[in-house]
């Protein structure tokens, strides 16, 4: 018998069909001797209707009220799906958040978890009952509903799997796991059996939308095994038993993978933006004068390349950021430009961050040029470059994207076994 996380994402939930499946994948876990909890999503489309919903009322809405509205998109699918398990024969019960209780800091609308009570929840595996779980909510400090923010259902799983634990947190999606790349973009690519923490990460970081960051980080520091699943294989089909091992990707500690690759799978992102400032005054504060400033704007920047003059005297920085800020970064770098001192400032949009990740390149030399020449051998520019001990990006014109991830994708021999 082990102790089982489910958490089921809106897609999975989005009308009474889908719910009465997800049921039957509860009962399957409960009829092998499980102790389960059930997190879950609000219907596919909800959780927008509602935000549309209080933006229709007010612009400028308080939000706490706020929180107050979009958390009802869980509450209606805990006390379905708890439903439909007691139609089933299972004892089930729902719990939002503030029950349990989760609670969380002050930041509503995108607050962080800062502890949960689980003795309740234990006592009632206990005799037998399944907790289903309103995810995406806690309640903060001032005893008021607060929400996660987009994504916060992976949290609220990960973090209750913590708090019980769980075994192992299964995270039901419309994919059937982790892939080596966007089958989309590559039909060549291949689900992975097992992806470390660290890989995922990155992944979840840089593209990959299978899980959620903030996620990944709880499950990483907590060290919850997470196993990444489709909720629409249907669950007479998923074979049972002590031995038997699903479809899926099991996301888990480095030492738990036996054999690791040298890369594990390549991750893009569209809409990415690129500033150039030239000649700068390469002295002392010059970073900070650009970047003290964008950082007060909350304005994300990633890739930074400088490139220093002959005599020492200037340096021309280069760096991204997402399209949506660049117009926002112009003005802030305009106003700022007596400061920093640069002669001239360049802008272009619509680029794409190609990254290749791997825990196996921490022993291995030459991965990033094996990359560099496969690209140059297409005839695909790269704009910057950025690196860290378990990936590398590199910034190219969006036409080529397609091209670049097949070729990595080839080149390290993902498509094969």
């Amino acid at each position: 018998m082990a102790r089982l996380v489910l958490k089921f994402g809106g897609t999975s939930v989005a009308d009474i069909d889908r719910i009465r499946n997800v049921a039957r994948h509860v009962k399957r876990e409960v009829d092998a001797g499980h102790e389960v909890a059930v997190v879950v999503s609000a219907m596919s489309g909800k959780t927008n209707e509602l935000v549309a919903w209080t933006r229709a009322a007010a612009a400028m809405h308080d939000a706490r009220e706020y929180d107050t509205v979009v958390a009802s998109g869980e509450q209606v699918t805990s006390g379905l799906l708890a439903i439909c398990l007691q139609e089933m024969g299972i004892d089930a019960r729902s719990w939002q958040g503030w029950q349990i209780p989760i609670r969380t800091d002050n930041a509503h609308g995108a607050a962080r978890i800062e502890s949960i009570e689980a003795n309740v929840l234990i006592e009632r595996f206990g005799i037998g009952q399944v907790a289903v779980v309103a995810g995406f909510q806690g309640i903060g400090p001032d005893n008021r509903i607060a929400t996660l923010g987009r994504g916060g259902s992976d949290t609220s799983a990960v973090a209750i799997a913590a708090a019980i634990g769980a075994d192992r947190c299964d995270i039901y999606t419309d994919v059937d796991g982790v892939y080596t790349t966007d089958p989309r973009i590559e039909p060549k690519a291949r689900r992975l059996d097992r992806v470390s923490f660290e890989e995922m990460l990155e992944m979840a970081s840089l593209g990959a939308k299978v899980l959620q960051v903030r996620s990944v980080e709880m499950a990483m520091v907590h060290n919850v095994k997470v196993f990444v699943r489709s909720s629409f294989d249907a669950p007479e089909s998923i074979p049972s038993g002590p031995n038997a091992v699903p479809p899926g990707t099991l996301i888990c500690d480095e030492e738990d993978i036996v054999e690791k690759q040298v890369v594990t799978g390549i991750a893009y992102t569209r809409d990415e933006a690129q500033i150039s400032l030239r000649r700068v005054p390469d002295k002392p504060g010059v970073s900070a004068a650009i970047f003290g400033p964008l950082a007060a704007e909350h304005i994300n920047v990633d890739m930074i390349v400088q490139s220093v003059s002959e005599d020492g005297s200037r340096t021309d920085m280069t760096f991204t950021l997402p399209d949506g800020d660049i117009d926002k970064a112009l003005k802030v770098l305009a106003a700022n430009r007596e400061r920093i001192g640069y002669e001239a400032m360049q802008s272009d949009k619509g680029m794409v961050k190609v990254s290749v990740i791997g825990i196996g390149m921490r022993s291995h030399a030459g991965v990033a040029a094996t990359a560099f020449a496969a690209l140059a051998a297409k005839g695909i520019n790269i704009r910057a470059i950025t690196t860290s001990e378990i990936k590398f990006s590199v910034l190219i014109d969006s036409e080529y994207a397609e091209l670049a991830v097949r070729t990595l994708h080839g080149v390290y021999g993902l498509d094969k076994g």
